[in-house]
């Protein structure tokens, strides 16, 4: 194929969108992916390399004349793969999944073949109008509160048969209001609620109130909450994480947060926001929307409330779980992140408000070059006022894709079917005497550990230096170094537990089974299961003083995460 120059001279060329060669490499591309997953219990769950392995493999430089896709895909093979953790693995039971399916992967690619820039109706209609769709169908998946939507769908008042089919109308919700918009992680949707939140209450105590601002989360809130604080200008030193204690299983409590609120307010301090979390990493705790979302209000002085739902809104859709969401309607926001329960392809964070003018007087630009009738009329969305980004991608595809796909029943059975893997998992750990469920089980996590270690006292040692803790380190660096199971852990009231996640698309049964056998294999070589009952010390952690890590039960359970 031939092009010219400037001068009007033939000079070689290649497309790089040539629909032939696309098709051809495309079925190597589909192909490669559906080998791997036909393969991929063969694979270790993480990998084994050292830092920096891939430079040395790897040119210095990027090549100067085109290589055939057929050798880039041997180095895919021979360089990338050795360097994955395989988080499709179904023995991968580390942090939460992040779940995948041919509807996600497919609408993904359709996305990126469609490569249309979708911050603004006039620059897609079709991405901001399905996004608007797809995004009230999930609200309703939900059972959001109807401010949380932008237009009316129908609601089975029994929540056990939901219609999705959209009722749009030019009553739907464009100006202001509920609205949700696809964004890629929980720390962008914080940002965004944050800066809208600093920017009202600024509104009224003037801008150079911004030191005054205070926010409130627990010690077990996600890391980004504080560094999506950090980002909209919060002083580290008014960042207040809240303890939690073992005795309310780690959630939030509604008196510790009035008693922050107070001592704040008494000092001349602002209430601004409070992230309140459906769910936390470290042991899914929920903590308690209604009354919190009360003190907020009585005692907050207008305080913005946003719920962190990534992973506990998820089972939301099935009736039996929906109760963790009670008293959302007291909240501002909600984010929940599609990319762990729905099949969807990292990354899609659904982020739902019900004053969407907030958002947009904070993030809204509009510069000449992007003005259009469309928008000048009021009668759209133009996402890029809901970001903090002008581009965006069409997300909403791979979710709508997914949804179609698979359909509410299905998705439910998929949840459910999650839920009893880790309810079976739970009923193993409890039958083995060396071991305890640390705390309750929600949704589809088991926090547990070895307990076999006392102190001279005759107490349990669960200081972090040593003891119990010390072993079930141990015990989580065995499992993982087998390469045949993957976990991580936490650290809640001071004491260190395993964290057992169960999310996998591709997990069933069967792994669990394995990986609780795993799980006893290691725990054989540190403690064997017929001195449970005596008070040798642990195989490996010899030599650890006792008396010097000794703690007591109280100072355990007041301790941060």
């Amino acid at each position: 194929m031939a092009g010219h120059d400037v001068a009007g001279k033939p000079t070689p060329t290649t497309n790089p969108m040539n629909p032939d060669e696309f098709r051809r490499q495309g079925h190597m591309f589909i192909d490669f992916i559906a080998d791997y997953y036909a393969n991929i219990e063969q694979y270790p769950v993480t990998s084994k390399v050292k830092p920096g392995y891939l430079r040395e493999l790897l040119p210095p430089s990027a090549p100067f004349e085109a290589e055939p896709i057929e050798e880039i895909m041997r180095d895919v093979q021979s360089h990338i793969i050795p360097g994955i953790t395989h988080w499709q693995h179904p023995s991968h039971f580390a942090y939460f999944a992040c779940t995948a399916s041919t509807a996600g992967i497919l609408g993904e690619l359709l996305s990126a073949g469609l490569n249309a820039q979708a911050f603004g109706w006039a620059a897609s209609p079709a991405a901001t109008e399905l996004e608007m769709v797809v995004m009230d169908w999930f609200g309703e998946m939900l059972n959001l509160p109807r401010t949380f939507l932008f237009s009316c769908g129908v609601r089975s008042r029994s929540n056990q048969e939901l219609k999705l089919e959209p009722k749009p109308s030019k009553s739907a919700n464009v100006g202001g209001g509920g609205g949700g918009v696809i964004v890629g992680t929980t720390c962008d949707a914080l940002i965004i609620v944050l800066v809208a939140a600093r920017d009202r209450k600024l509104t009224e105590i003037g801008k150079d109130g911004i030191g005054k601002l205070v926010v409130y989360c627990s010690d077990q809130t996600h890391c980004t909450f504080e560094k999506a604080a950090k980002v909209v200008g919060i002083q580290p030193g008014n960042i207040r994480a809240i303890a939690t204690t073992k005795t309310t299983s780690f959630a939030l409590s509604p008196d510790s947060l009035e008693s922050a609120i107070r001592s704040d307010v008494e000092i001349g301090m602002v209430p601004l926001f409070l992230c309140a979390t459906v769910g936390t990493t470290s042991t899914t705790a929920v903590d308690p929307l209604e009354p919190l979302c009360r003190v907020a209000k009585e005692h907050g002085g207008g305080m913005w409330v946003h719920v962190d739902a990534a992973y506990g809104g998820g089972p939301c859709i099935c009736p039996e779980f929906r109760h963790v969401l009670d008293g959302i309607e007291g909240a501002d926001s909600i984010s929940v992140n599609a990319h762990k329960w729905f099949l969807t392809t990292v990354d899609c964070c659904c982020l739902w408000v019900k004053d969407s003018s907030a958002i947009k007087k904070s993030l809204s630009t509009n510069p000449e070059y992007l003005k259009n009738r469309a928008s000048d009329s009021g009668d759209v969305v133009d996402y890029k006022d809901w970001q903090l980004t002008l581009s965006r991608r069409f997300r909403s595809l791979k979710l709508w894709l997914v949804l179609r796909s698979h359909g509410v029943g299905k998705l439910r059975e998929f949840v459910r079917g999650h839920v009893a893997m880790a309810e079976a998992f739970e009923r193993l750990v409890e039958g083995d005497e060396r071991f305890e469920v640390v705390v309750p089980r929600r949704f589809s996590l088991v926090c547990f550990r070895m307990v076999v270690v006392m102190t001279s006292a005759g107490n349990d040692d669960d200081d972090g230096g040593g003891g119990n803790n010390l072993m079930n380190r141990k015990l989580l660096e065995r499992i993982n170094g087998s390469g045949r199971v993957f976990m991580t852990h936490a650290v809640a009231g001071g004491v260190y537990m395993l964290r057992f996640a169960v999310g996998g698309t591709l997990t069933e049964p069967r792994h669990v089974v394995e990986a609780w056998k795993m799980v006893q294999e290691q725990a054989d070589a540190i403690y064997p299961a017929e001195h449970a009952n005596g008070c040798s010390t642990p195989n490996g952690i010899r030599g650890v003083s006792d008396q010097s890590h000794a703690k007591s039960n109280g100072e355990m359970s007041d301790s941060s995460n």
